[in-house]
């Protein structure tokens, strides 16, 4: 290149108005003259020596002789002065600079990419490249890079969280922050109240709201998941002061509406404003306001749903826990249960008790194992408690309700039985009598006075598995300070101990248990669950549930469905 823009052979030196010398002449070649790129090359002193055509059209004014300050943009001008003033012919001792990396500056609405080349002899050729398209596209690209990363980062944040009001205020706060000066999230009503978290600034602010969106436009059209109406054809003077933040520092001058998709409903409407003085949004900042709602409305769905389905979950778990047990007709009940997995509250043990409707009805307590394990286990055991509350008008005979029970299980859908231990309890004086029934299921132990542990003589087959259930019943009686422990396999089948391998088994429930006399019956399931607990460790254990009724020592007042019953004396 430098050989193409070597000076002339023959220049004309003249003067100036200003008394500068200039110097004019013909380059030793003309083919680049034709380049399609403005090409312009000028002396160490800046004065244009030759120019192309392109250089002509882009600088009118342009002329041999001519100063470049005089016809080129200033910064050019003073980047030619530094290149020109910092070449130097090359030699042995001093060789060629490094080339000058070019540079970029604007002209008449355009954004020009400069390179110099230096000839050697002072002379410095301009090859000047239109940079506007290349430049608007990695803008747009830049611009498009950001607005992923913010989709990518909203729906990170939004979905981090599954509480409903966590994910507005979030959406408010990244609509402010990202999308405009303030934005407002408006949630479908409840009861004809809106609630609208409005953001601003970092903060953001959350209030129940009864309003008419019909005098916002567009605002009860997006709440319905309509179309978003264009923002030109809102005007942020019919805003109502609910929807202008207090503080935004006047009338918006840009506002945009857009409704948040959710899964099958709306989720919503999100308002951007924007303050006077501003452009106004665009079709481009519309359309990523919507890409940024469809997110945010799946959050919101995807948040609501989830506190529905909790909700149900938590009022069915209240229904399938086991009770809280206590008193009753001067009879203490104490029940403990524990899951086979730690992070469950429901499983197949269950236990209730059934106070009699008067004084001349027994109590009735009921301690199950259904075959299985977790939710599936748990749905049973809530069918089955609930049968045996429906059949409580004929609890006095045990047989008649496991032959109804059974029948009820072997006409459902499922294919699962379950064990059932009945206790019918009765004080007289102060003494406790029990009629206890077994349905395929471990004997309950009997804890004497004595220290001596007793099995119930009872036994029977298993509830839902054959079409006829056959049981026998015994009679206890119980002392004051004796105690019937009624408990699912998962006590005496659980393995643990120093191996690991070994079953906690009858013998040494037997043993824990006569540690117990005259224990309350509250005392006597937390010995028996602690140590059964010791045993398994972490290790996989079954479902296990355990019940204790103990003859008290001492005086009680009984509270059966929450009204005082009477004094019972041992």
């Amino acid at each position: 290149m430098a050989g193409h823009f070597a000076r002339a052979t023959l220049m004309t030196v003249f003067e100036d108005e200003s008394g500068r010398s200039r110097k004019t002449g013909g380059a030793e070649s003309t083919t680049w003259r034709g380049s399609p790129h403005p090409a312009v090359v000028a002396d160490r002193d800046g004065g244009v020596v030759e120019f192309n055509a392109a250089a002509a059209d882009l600088f009118p004014r342009i002329r041999i002789g001519k100063w470049l300050d005089e016809v080129v943009p200033r910064w050019l001008a003073d980047a030619h002065r530094q290149v020109a003033h910092s070449a130097r012919t090359p030699t042995a001792a001093a060789p060629a600079r490094a080339v000058p990396a070019p540079l970029r500056g604007s002209h008449d609405g355009r954004l020009l990419r400069a390179h110099p080349t230096e000839s050697g002899h002072g002379d410095v050729a301009w090859w000047l490249i239109d940079d506007s398209d290349l430049t608007a596209a990695q803008d747009a690209l830049r611009t498009e890079r950001e607005r992923t990363a913010l989709l990518a980062e909203a729906s990170t944040q939004l979905l981090a969280s599954l509480n409903p009001d966590r994910c507005l205020e979030k959406t408010a706060l990244l609509a402010a922050d990202h999308l405009g000066d303030a934005a407002l999230v408006i949630s479908p009503p409840v009861r004809n109240r809106y609630t609208v978290v409005t953001a601003m600034g970092g903060g953001f602010e959350q209030t129940q709201l009864t309003l008419d969106p019909a005098l916002v436009p567009g605002l009860a059209e997006a709440l319905q998941g309509f179309p978003p109406v264009p923002a030109r054809w809102i005007d942020p003077a019919e805003l109502p002061p609910w929807a202008v933040p207090e503080g935004f520092g006047g009338p918006p001058g840009s506002v945009a509406i857009t409704p948040l998709p959710g899964h099958g409903v709306p989720a919503g409407a999100l308002i951007l404003l924007r303050r006077g003085g501003q452009r106004a949004f665009d079709a481009a900042e519309e359309l990523f306001a919507r890409l940024f709602a469809a997110r945010a409305g799946a959050a919101l769905s995807a948040a609501r749903l989830y506190a529905e389905q909790a909700r149900i979950t938590r009022a069915l778990i209240a229904e399938l826990l086991p009770p809280q047990l206590h008193h009753v007709r001067g009879v203490d009940f104490a029940g403990g249960y524990r899951t086979s997995q730690d992070t469950e509250r429901i499983g197949g043990d269950f236990y209730d008790v059934h106070p009699g409707t008067d004084d001349g009805q027994d109590t009735l307590a009921v301690l199950g194992d259904v075959c299985g394990k977790g939710l599936d286990a748990a749905v049973l055991t809530g069918r089955i408690r609930s049968t045996v509350q429906a059949l409580l008008p004929l609890a006095g005979d045990h047989q008649d309700v496991l032959r109804l029970l059974n029948g009820a299980l072997l006409t459902a859908r499922h294919t699962r039985f379950a064990t059932l231990v009945l206790a019918s309890v009765r004080r007289t004086g102060g003494r406790v009598r029990l009629r206890l029934t077994s349905a395929g299921h471990p004997r309950p132990l009997v804890l004497r006075a004595t220290g001596e542990v007793e099995e119930a003589d009872t036994g029977g087959t298993l509830v839902g598995a054959l079409p006829v259930v056959t049981s026998r019943s015994a009679t206890v009686d119980l002392s004051p300070g004796e105690t019937c422990l009624l408990y699912t396999d998962g006590i005496t089948e659980a393995r643990g101990g120093p191996l690991g391998s070994a079953m906690f088994g009858e013998v040494r429930l037997r043993s824990v248990l006569a540690e117990c006399v005259g224990l309350p019956a509250e005392a006597v399931v937390e010995r028996v669950q602690m140590v059964a607990g010791d045993w398994v460790g972490r290790g996989a254990h079954d479902d296990m549930a355990v019940v204790a009724i103990t003859a008290p020592h001492t005086t009680h007042l009984s509270a059966v469905n929450g009204h005082t019953r009477g004094r019972y004396t041992a």
